[in-house]
């Protein structure tokens, strides 16, 4: 295989990898809010599920190493501690969130069973393909994915072509900001994170004779490729939702907005048909999710198998309890793990691309430091909302809109790298 070839097959497996639940019912639901200020979201939440995963591309093909190396400036501890953190969000929401999606989506509208049942029988599946390690999941993913994108792209078409005429207004005081953090929901920055060290261990088992820079330049490459596909869906997504705004009641849900475009622009069949591959995607997602965290822990405890089995027996319990919540529960619980791990996720992306001279150790562990101690008051403020933490967040510069780290933590970097250079 080539290497123009290559690229191109790990960019479109860096797509599917990046294209879940999330990345499906979160862009249209903005655009819904949004009205005529989609363009505004658009930018937000492209900045926190394109620019920044691929920035985290960007760090692999720099570091050409595993996940632990984006946190070992500050400590190896740190690194360790943290990448567990990371690992067991993913087991604890968008793993059991595919589950309610499909629920959601594709059961409870035409069978009426309870969540419950459906989580069970979801995640009993998720474990016989996940100790089997079937390959006919591969196999399917390898057209489903074209499937749903091909569907997507036909409701993006139709729905720009034929826009409704009356576009309510935006609901949205900061619709780059309501982007940017919902984008968090899609977990695509520590996605980038992970799939990154997929894509270097896919390139070092295909290719033993590829120099450093040849893989730096495919890693980029593939990254650019699977950003731009993402980004054409985003903006379609959002823009469509937003054309139709004033065709949906104000209480309607994520996933009911997603149904309703595609039913409006395709019809009942378009409709069941979106739902039903939706489903499949979300499962597929989940084998895939489980298998890759049980094999982390499998290598990290001597290539034990036993160890294996049991990840993926827990990784399905807390499946089975956490995917019969409503979708909307799920991803409102999710905001504080998600201001916690992202803001510090976000810092060690970008530290990890700069060059070398303007991130030495002392400049990473100053801003991460930073960067957590100011993601704490935004952590609390959506567990214990109390006079105390609102008095604290108003003397933050834009803590209010959930962002108090940020001017914190660029102050540092900058504060920390002169004080090195006047050293």
């Amino acid at each position: 295989m080539n290497n123009t070839k290559k690229t191109l097959v790990f960019g479109f497996a860096l797509f599917a990898g990046f294209f879940g639940a999330g990345n499906l019912i979160l862009p249209p639901f903005l655009g819904f809010n949004a009205g005529p200020d989609w363009w505004l979201v658009a930018i937000g939440f492209l900045i926190s599920t394109s620019i920044i995963p691929l920035l985290a591309i960007l760090a692999h093909a720099k570091l050409q190493g595993s996940m632990f190396d984006f946190g070992k400036k500050v400590s190896p501890l740190f690194s360790t501690v943290f990448f567990f953190c990371m690992l067991l969000i993913t087991i604890a929401l968008p793993c059991p969130r595919t589950a309610a999606v499909a629920h959601e989506i594709a059961i409870a509208p035409f069978f009426g069973t309870s969540a419950l049942s459906t989580s069970i029988i979801y995640f009993l599946l998720v474990f016989l393909f996940v100790i089997n390690r079937s390959s006919v999941l591969t196999i399917i993913g390898k057209y489903l994915t074209p499937i749903i994108v091909f569907l997507l792209l036909t409701i993006i078409g139709l729905g720009i072509a034929y826009p409704v005429t009356e576009i309510s207004p935006s609901s949205y005081k900061y619709p780059v900001i309501s982007g940017l953090l919902e984008g968090y929901q899609t977990y695509d920055a520590m996605a980038g994170v992970i799939m990154g060290g997929v894509v270097l261990v896919s390139l070092n088992r295909s290719s033993s004779v590829m120099s450093f820079d040849e893989k730096k330049k495919m890693i980029i490459k593939s990254g650019l490729i699977a950003m731009a596909g993402l980004c054409v869906i985003y903006v379609g997504l959002i823009s469509v939702g937003a054309f139709y705004n004033s065709e949906f009641d104000s209480s309607v849900s994520r996933i009911e907005v997603l149904s309703g475009l595609a039913t409006k622009t395709l019809g009942n069949f378009g409709a069941i048909s979106l739902s039903v591959l939706v489903a499949l995607a979300c499962f597929t997602t989940a084998v895939a999710i489980i298998v890759s965290v049980a094999d982390f822990f499998k290598t990290y405890f001597n290539k034990n198998n036993y160890t294996y089995t049991v990840t993926a027996v827990v990784c399905c319990l807390v499946g089975v309890v956490m995917g019969q919540m409503d979708v909307k529960y799920i991803i409102d619980i999710a905001l504080p793990a998600l201001m916690f791990i992202y803001p510090l996720c976000i810092v060690l992306i970008l530290l990890n691309v700069l060059p070398d001279k303007f991130a030495s150790p002392l400049v990473f562990k100053w801003v991460v430091f930073v960067a957590f101690i100011f993601s704490i008051p935004d952590v609390l403020g959506f567990v214990i909302s109390t006079e105390k933490i609102i008095g604290i967040t108003s003397k933050i510069p834009l803590a209010n809109e959930n962002l108090g780290w940020l001017l914190p933590a660029t102050i540092s970097f900058i504060v920390t790298n002169v004080y090195e250079k006047l050293s």
